[in-house]
Formats: structure tokens, sequence, C-alpha cells
């Protein structure tokens, strides 16, 4: 008797575009990126819910679509009610899945608002809505930045997971071993949910190198080294990005991961070209 493997589910993040020019190229992308099956798209959500509008705009493209559609939701500055009404306009748009984050404050303000952490904001799409949303939340393998350790941070992931959560994305990173370690600490400590591990392509140095020293994504001094020496090649970087990403991906589905989260940084040739080499 012949067994077929389920293929492995796939998820494409986007951010909201600023120009009308950035919407009609998102658009493009993600019909390219479409082509791979995902199991969902999500679309960021800005500081204190700077892009709200763009980010819904961008949610209602999605599931207009086919496809199905993750908002990202941040609940720093925010109040019960804000959020309440929020919660239905999503409701009413079609959204069954949420990424329910605590967010960045906006430059110049102190923490506002009546949630403090995104276990809050879990439990309380909990206690309003039930079981209308799956609840992705954010894990962090190489741990957060603002965290006072690692077991503070994973203290924290087993808040929001306990609070609700139905799985989880983590921020990228391009060591396996933390992942797969981050992975083990929450099973000992009895959190059973998917951690879907976040991919971040390779397709430029400068940008990479910045993000990645503001967000506490580590890159090992190896791959920071042949980027710099690289230099203004983008063809090598991009050969390099591709094989370097596309091998970390091998060793996590090899280590069970449930799935593979992509930030697209809306592109879709680095995303589709792992893809392709993973036979996706």
């Amino acid at each position: 008797m012949s067994t077929t493997t389920a293929p492995l589910p796939i998820s494409f993040e986007f951010f909201p575009p600023k120009t009308p020019e950035g919407a009609e190229k998102l658009r493009g992308v993600r019909q390219q990126l479409y082509a791979r099956a995902p199991q969902f798209c999500s679309v960021t959500y800005g500081a204190g819910g700077s892009t709200q509008e763009g980010t819904f705009a961008a949610v209602r493209e999605i599931l207009a679509e086919g496809v199905d559609a993750a908002s990202h939701f941040s609940c720093i500055g925010a109040t019960r009610d804000s959020v309440r009404a929020q919660l239905a306009q999503l409701k009413a748009m079609g959204v069954k899945r949420l990424v329910a984050l605590r967010g960045d404050l906006p430059s110049g303000y102190g923490i506002g608002g009546e949630f403090h952490y995104a276990s809050d904001l879990v439990a309380f799409i909990r206690a309003e809505t039930g079981k209308d949303f799956h609840i992705e939340v954010a894990a962090y393998p190489e741990v957060h930045p603002q965290a006072r350790s690692a077991e503070a941070d994973l203290q924290a992931f087993a808040a929001k997971v306990r609070a609700g959560a139905d799985s989880a994305i983590t921020q990228y990173f391009f060591n396996a071993d933390a992942y797969q370690r981050f992975v083990q600490d929450a099973r000992r400590l009895g959190l059973d949910v998917p951690v879907v591990p976040g991919i971040m392509p390779i397709t430029g140095a400068s940008q990479l190198l910045r993000f990645s020293d503001a967000c506490g994504a580590e890159i090992p001094r190896w791959i920071r080294l042949r980027l710099q020496g690289y230099g203004d090649d983008v063809a090598s970087i991009r050969a390099f990005g591709l094989d370097v990403v596309t091998q970390l991906c091998e060793q996590l589905v090899r280590a069970g991961a449930p799935g593979l989260h992509f930030y697209t940084m809306n592109q879709s040739a680095a995303t589709l070209a792992i893809c392709e080499r993973l036979k996706l």
C-alpha cells in the first residue's frame, strides 16, 4: 500500500504598501507566490497601529483573491473598546486568522493603553470571540531583544500559549540549533503548539545587517563576513543567500518543523527560488 505525505504548509508575509505603485507591484508578487499554494498570507501592522488602514486593505485584497489572510494585530496604545471594534471589523471581512503581537511603540511614546503584553491581547481576543480566530503569536529562538533573560523570554512565550494561542511563528534566524533548542524548551514546559520557523531570504547585505542588528536576529560571523566580502556584487550575494537559506530550510524540515513562514519583503524571486529548490 503506497502512502503519500502531505505537502509541508508554507505561508508568506507582506507589509502594507505605501503608494498606489507599491500596491500594484504587490498584487503581481502575490499572484506569483500563490502558485506555491500557501496555507495563508499575513500582513504586518505598523508601530502603534500606524498602518491599520493599509493592513486591512491588503488583507481584504488577499481574501478577495481566494487565499486565507492573517492580519497582524498589535495592542500597544490600544484600549479594550478599540480592540473590540477592530475584531468586529476583521470578523465582518471574513478574517479567520490573527497574528497577535504586543507591537512596537511609535517613537516618542510611553507605554500607553490597556494592554501591556501580547498575552493580555491573546486572553482578551479569546474571551471576546471564543474560537472565531486562529491566533498566531511570535516566538524568539534567539531571545527577544528586550527580554531580561532567555528564561524570562520563554516564560513570556508560555504565557501567550496558555492565554489561548493556537500556534507560533518565529523571528527569522540563520542558526537551526537555536530553533531546535527553543522548541525543546517549549515542549519541556508542556507547550505543544506548532512553532513555525520564520524564514528571511537573503537578497542584499546592508539592509539585512542593519535590520538584524536592530531586531536581535544573529547573523553568524561566517555569513556576515562572506556578505561583506561580496561588496556591491549583488548576483554573488543572491546566489550565496539562496544556498544558505535553502540549506537552513532543509535542516529545519529534517528536524520536524511544522511549516515554513517566509518574510518576503514584498518580493517574490528569492522566495520562489527557495521553494523551487525545496520542491515545495
